[in-house]
C-alpha cells in the first residue's frame, strides 16, 4: 500500500473501489476462550511477547511483518482442553457483533455486493489453540480428542452465524478460512481428513445451503489430493489456489470444473516481475481455463507482495476487463 500510494493510488476507499471488490464480509467468527486477553509478558525494541485470547504465548515483531514465533500453548493436552479450555469457550459468548453485521449488510446490499459470513473453521481454530505439533500428533494418536475440539468449534461458529441471522440478515454465502496445506501437500492424508474434519466442514456447507447461500473454502498450500474430499463436504468454491504450491486452474478445471468454482490462482510471483508479457499470459490463460468451468472468480493466489508495482496491478485489472467477460 505504501508503494502504491507513492505510485499514484490515493485513499483507502478509492483503493477498494478501484480494485472493484465485489465482496462484503459481514462478520469474522473466531471463538476464543479468553476474549480480550492481551497480556504483555516481555518487550524489547524489536519484539513483544504476549499471552493472547487463545491462551498461547507468542513473540510478535514490531517493525516487520511475518509469522509470530510460537513459544507456548496453554492447551497442551486433552485434560487441559476438557478441564479449562472447552468450558471457557462455551462460556465466552458469541464472537461476532450481530447489530454491526446487520448495518453492514444493509449498506453492502444497496451497493450490490456479495454479502457473506466469514470466519475460521475448526482445523485453523485448533492450530491456533494447541499448535501444529500437538494437533497433528493428536490426529494420529488421539483422534477422539480432535473430533471433540472440531465439533465444539463448529458448534460455536454456527452459533455465531445463527446470532446474526436472527437479526433478519440472510447472507449470500459463507466463506471460511483454514489452512490445511503447505507448499508440498496437505498436512494430513485424505483418509484422515475424511475421518476427522470432513463432517464438520459438511455441517458448515449444509448451513450455508439451507439458507440459500454458497460455501467458499479458503486454504493456502497444495491441497490437490484433498479436493475430492472437500467436494464431499459440499464446498462450492475453492480459494485462493496458491500457484507456487502447485495449484493450477488450467490443470484442475478439466478434472473438477463441472462441480467447483475456482477462486484465485493468479500467481503473484509472476506479477512481482513486473514483466507485462508474462503477466498477460498468466492472467489470460487462467481466466480462459477457469471461465470454461462451472465458474471463475478473479483473485491473486496469495497476498500481493510489495515488489508488485501499482502500474503492474492496474494492468492486471485491465487484463481482467479484456479477457474476463462472459458475455
Amino acid at each position: 500500500m505504501e508503494r502504491w500510494k507513492r505510485e499514484g493510488l490515493t485513499g483507502d476507499e478509492e483503493f477498494a473501489e478501484r480494485l472493484r471488490d465485489d465482496f462484503a464480509g459481514l462478520c469474522w467468527s473466531w471463538p476464543v476462550p479468553f476474549p480480550g486477553r492481551h497480556e504483555v509478558l516481555e518487550e524489547t525494541a524489536e519484539t513483544q511477547v504476549v499471552r493472547d485470547s487463545m491462551g498461547k504465548i507468542e513473540r510478535h515483531w514490531k517493525h516487520r511483518s511475518g509469522t509470530p514465533e510460537h513459544i507456548e500453548f496453554g492447551c497442551d493436552c486433552r485434560s487441559q482442553w476438557e478441564r479449562v479450555y472447552k468450558p471457557a469457550l462455551r462460556a465466552a459468548g458469541i464472537s461476532v457483533e450481530p447489530a454491526d453485521a446487520r448495518e453492514k449488510h444493509a449498506k453492502a446490499s444497496r451497493a450490490g455486493k456479495w454479502c457473506h459470513f466469514a470466519g475460521i473453521e475448526s482445523f485453523e481454530a485448533m492450530r491456533q489453540l494447541v499448535g501444529d505439533v500437538i494437533l497433528l500428533t493428536a490426529m494420529a494418536d488421539e483422534p477422539e480428542w480432535v473430533l471433540d475440539m472440531s465439533r465444539t468449534y463448529t458448534d460455536l461458529i454456527l452459533r455465531d452465524f445463527d446470532a446474526i441471522r436472527s437479526t433478519g440478515v440472510e447472507p449470500d454465502g459463507v466463506w471460511v478460512f483454514g489452512d490445511i496445506g503447505y507448499n508440498h501437500g496437505p498436512f494430513f492424508s485424505p483418509r484422515m481428513y475424511e475421518q476427522l474434519l470432513q463432517a464438520d466442514h459438511r455441517r458448515i456447507g449444509a448451513w450455508a445451503h439451507e439458507h440459500s447461500g454458497m460455501y467458499i473454502y479458503h486454504t493456502d498450500g497444495d491441497v490437490r489430493s484433498l479436493i475430492a474430499g472437500l467436494l464431499k463436504a459440499n464446498i462450492d468454491g475453492l480459494q485462493p489456489m496458491e500457484a507456487k504450491a502447485g495449484m493450477d486452474v488450467r490443470k484442475l478445471a478439466p478434472q473438477y470444473g463441472d462441480r467447483l468454482t475456482f477462486f484465485g490462482n493468479i500467481d503473484m510471483t509472476v506479477a512481482l516481475t513486473n514483466d507485462r508479457s508474462r503477466v498477460e499470459h498468466e492472467v489470460r490463460s487462467k481466466l480462459e481455463a477457469g471461465m470454461a468451468s462451472l465458474g471463475y472468480i478473479f483473485h491473486s493466489d496469495h497476498s500481493v507482495p510489495p515488489q508488485v508495482s501499482w502500474p503492474t496491478y492496474r494492468h492486471v485489472l485491465e487484463l481482467v476487463d479484456r479477457y474476463g467477460n462472459y458475455a
